[in-house]
């Protein structure tokens, strides 16, 4: 019931409330009195970017030719083949020979225990080095025969410059042929078999130990485990994984719509297949040739085949480059809408979330700021949404925000431009009722203060945070969890002197204030406690109020019975306005914050000037919630206020609310009225101007609300005797009793008003009220309504009951008796 709505205690949802103890009518009534009202509002409209692109054009205070590109040209090209070598053009055969090298060595230097070689020019001559990679035909891994996919080439026994020659020791072998006397010759030896060690950093160079039958090696049972696992993945590979590849380059070369399709499928099952055998990540020797495959697909130019080639690529774990141009090619996919299917049936999703988990902006900064982008696009999407949702983006997110806002100061800028993305995403999926708990749990909210304090400078990231914040402070745990932000309030109030100039900016921080103080008393206090609130919000109220105002209308031009549409930047500005003074009307509502207002004469001004500059037909919002400001204000009638001064002046403000046409301007010049009207100076001026005919026709509106407003008016009006006939003229008696009778069961606050206005009228009993037969009726109806069980039988709810019964006791019995007694003075002590 409107009624309810209208005078049921505010509740703070930031404090649980407790039910230990039932309140008492007396403070229920006390509470349901107040008739100071939260004002709401829409939320700032955020219009859709049509354009999928990393920075608007509208960025402000950003280099615009330092920023990242969001167009580019990707090719195989730009990729980077690992491990890969000129090659010579000519193919080396397998070697039969298997050299048996000596022992002993130093782990950290494998030449260091050879004795350096003899200075022999044609020796020398004989080992001057060959670069391997330079007798390597440049091509395909697949290209190469099974021997040399498995075991590379050997590198030399010779030395190149610089290096020791390795001295080949006699050793004792199978065949018992051993040196005998004086020191050994050197010269290599061959052993009927060896066991081969790869040493870190040596390539495949060798340095076996003689093993006599039985024995072991120097590794242990490990170089016999190692040799099998590479024999595994030499199957693996010859037999499955070559012939994959071999199957790709074919298909590429005569790629079709329908090759497109397949070379698809074999991809995935390449994929498959690596992960099968645990050949994914870098544990794959041979992954720089499946790179070089894979990269080489990308100019067909198939989004969806690239997204295959992204998934299969970021799983391999590339790095540097490769996963830059890798990033950037994801993100050129997901600037088409028309791409967006492609994501919702693959799991690149997974694999770029990845890369926001792992990476680090020093490293791969620029990576991070196009796969950010990606995910900014993609979100814009309400199926891929959800699918982040499900993938605990939200949970990424905070972890990546906090890496970047602990990044070097050397990184501070590509962390800036990341941030720019990564609260656009964080905006769009805050849209999802399903992220709201997510961003709460995950305490997103206070971490983008810890943003805003240090990116406070950037317009773009300020502005998509505020679109977060006026999106989640209409729900009651966002708003919780904002208002226990350190300095919540300070900040905000920082952001809006820093960028007063930006409208989008401004409007969604006051429509945050405005959320904040709608509910809670301690958010009004605090606000207003921070130092320099008020004045900041007054210079931001003037800076709006005087710009782009439209010139005067002259005194001969009519009014336009319809309103022109403003242009867009009024009308943006005039938003402002709103959002502003709900804050203000949210605030006065506490005690203590309430009375300071209404002593700001700068305040009061403004508030004067706005109704003066604006009218009902084309400012109707700012207009109605400006009038309830100044209702909120006159309640405090302080001998100090500064509104106290200014009462003829606005009830003469409020002659065009009243005559408007809008129902809910007209109501709030009502409520103005009910409180300036203790004035004998507005009560006369509300006589003389015909005011009071308009508040008696409103007697008849079918709105409680209208009629409660209604007769408080009428209640001040009657105090003056002379106004008592005219009202009665009105027939103001007459359709008061009908109020009674049609609201008054319903609503206990607007029947004991009806009684206070009646017994008003009547002079306390000392005038004639009525003829007989309205006379009857309202004593039937005060007898009917003064039964307790009869009046409150109707209700079911008992919480709903407590506070009629409340009213009814403290609002409705007393003034009811006093009305019943001054009609029936004969009767009433029987």
């Amino acid at each position: 019931m409107a009624s309810m709505e209208r005078k049921q205690p505010i509740l703070s949802p930031f404090v649980p409330r407790r039910n230990a103890v039932r309140k008492t009518s007396a403070e229920i009534v006390s509470e349901a009195r107040q008739s100071l009202r939260v004002q709401s509002t829409q939320r700032p409209f955020t219009p859709r970017d049509g354009h999928r692109q990393l920075f608007g054009k509208s960025s402000a205070g950003v280099d615009h030719d330092n920023r990242p590109p969001s167009t580019f040209s990707l090719h195989a090209q730009n990729f980077e083949f690992p491990d890969s070598r000129p090659g010579s053009g000519t193919r080396l055969s397998p070697l039969d020979h298997k050299p048996h090298l000596p022992v002993p060595c130093d782990d950290e230097d494998p030449f260091k225990a050879f004795p350096k070689p003899p200075a022999d020019p044609l020796e020398a001559k004989k080992r001057q080095p060959r670069t391997r990679a330079r007798l390597l035909r440049a091509g395909s891994l697949t290209t190469l025969s099974p021997v040399e996919g498995h075991k590379d080439v050997k590198e030399r026994v010779n030395p190149g410059p610089g290096q020791k020659q390795a001295s080949l020791k006699r050793l004792p072998s199978s065949d018992h042929t051993e040196a005998r006397g004086g020191p050994h010759k050197p010269g290599p030896r061959r052993a009927a078999s060896e066991s081969r060690i790869k040493q870190p950093g040596v390539g495949s160079s060798v340095r076996p130990t003689e093993c006599r039958a039985g024995q072991t090696t120097e590794l242990g049972n490990g170089d016999e485990t190692k040799s099998k696992e590479e024999d595994a993945e030499s199957l693996v590979w010859n037999n499955t994984i070559a012939p994959l590849l071999r199957q790709l380059e074919s298909m590429a070369a005569g790629s079709s719509e329908g090759s497109v399709d397949r070379l698809c499928d074999v991809c995935d099952r390449l994929h498959g297949t690596l992960a099968e055998a645990d050949m994914l990540g870098r544990r794959c020797k041979r992954r720089s040739g499946i790179l070089r495959t894979l990269f080489r697909l990308i100019d067909l130019h198939s989004a969806r085949l690239n997204l295959h080639i992204s998934t299969l690529c970021l799983a391999l774990c590339v790095s540097g480059n490769n996963l830059l141009n890798i990033c950037k090619l994801i993100f050129q996919i997901s600037r088409s809408e028309s791409n967006d299917i492609l994501f919702q049936n693959n799991s690149i999703i997974d694999s770029f979330l990845g890369v926001l988990s792992k990476e680090d902006v020093s490293s791969s900064g620029e990576a991070l700021l196009y796969c950010v982008g990606t995910l900014k696009f993609l979100s814009g999407n309400s199926a891929i949404l959800r699918l982040l949702l499900d993938k605990n983006c939200v949970g990424v997110a905070q972890k990546l925000i906090q890496r970047l806002c602990t990044a070097r100061e050397t990184n501070f800028i590509t962390s800036g431009h990341i941030l720019v993305q990564l609260t656009a995403a964080l905006r769009n999926l805050a849209d999802h009722p399903d992220a709201r708990p997510l961003f709460v749990s995950f305490s997103i909210l206070s971490e983008l203060f810890v943003v805003l304090r240090l990116h406070h400078k950037d317009p773009d990231i300020c502005t998509n945070i505020s679109r977060i914040y006026s999106k989640l402070s209409s729900y009651s745990e966002c708003r919780l969890a904002l208002a226990q932000t350190p300095d919540c309030y300070q900040l905000l109030l920082e952001l809006l002197s820093k960028h007063h100039q930006k409208q989008d900016l401004v409007v969604r921080l006051l429509f945050t204030l405005g959320n904040l103080t709608a509910k809670s008393d301690e958010a009004r206090l605090q606000l207003f406690q921070v130092e320099g609130c008020m004045d900041t919000l007054l210079q931001l109220y003037a800076t709006y109020q005087h710009r782009n105002r439209p010139p005067p209308r002259q005194k001969d031009t009519p009014p336009l019975s319809r309103p022109q549409a403003a242009p867009a930047s009024v009308q943006e500005e005039e938003d402002v306005l709103v959002k502003l003074v709900r804050v203000l009307a949210n605030m006065c509502i506490h005690p203590a914050v309430g009375p300071a207002l209404a002593t700001n004469t700068s305040c009061i001004q403004q508030l004067m000037e706005t109704l003066e500059l604006k009218t009902v037909l084309e400012s109707e919002e700012l207009m109605v919630n400006v009038a309830a400001t100044i209702n909120n204000l006159s309640f405090y009638q302080e001998e100090s206020s500064a509104l106290r001064r200014s009462q003829l002046t606005i009830a003469k403000l409020m002659l065009k609310l009243v005559l408007s046409s809008s129902m809910d301007a007209m109501l709030e010049a009502t409520r103005v009225y009910g409180n300036v009207s203790q004035s004998k100076d507005v009560r006369d001026f509300i006589m003389q101007n015909k005011v009071h005919q308009f508040v008696v026709t409103l007697l008849d509106s079918k709105s409680t609300e209208m009629c409660f407003a209604a007769c408080g008016v009428l209640t001040n009006l009657t105090l003056d005797p002379p106004n008592r006939l005219s009202l009665a003229v009105e027939g103001a008696d007459a359709k008061l009793v009908d109020c009674l009778r049609d609201f008054g069961a319903g609503d206990w606050q607007l029947a004991g008003q009806v009684c206070q206005a009646l017994w008003n009228m009547s002079g306390g009993g000392s005038e004639t009220l009525l003829n007989t037969q309205e006379r009857e009726s309202l004593v039937e109806i005060l007898t009917t309504y003064l039964d307790e069980e009869e009046a409150l039988r109707w209700i079911e709810n008992e919480d709903i009951k407590d506070y009629h019964r409340a009213c009814w006791e403290l609002e409705f019995l007393p003034a009811a008796q006093k009305l019943l007694k001054s009609l029936q003075p004969l009767d009433w002590t029987a």
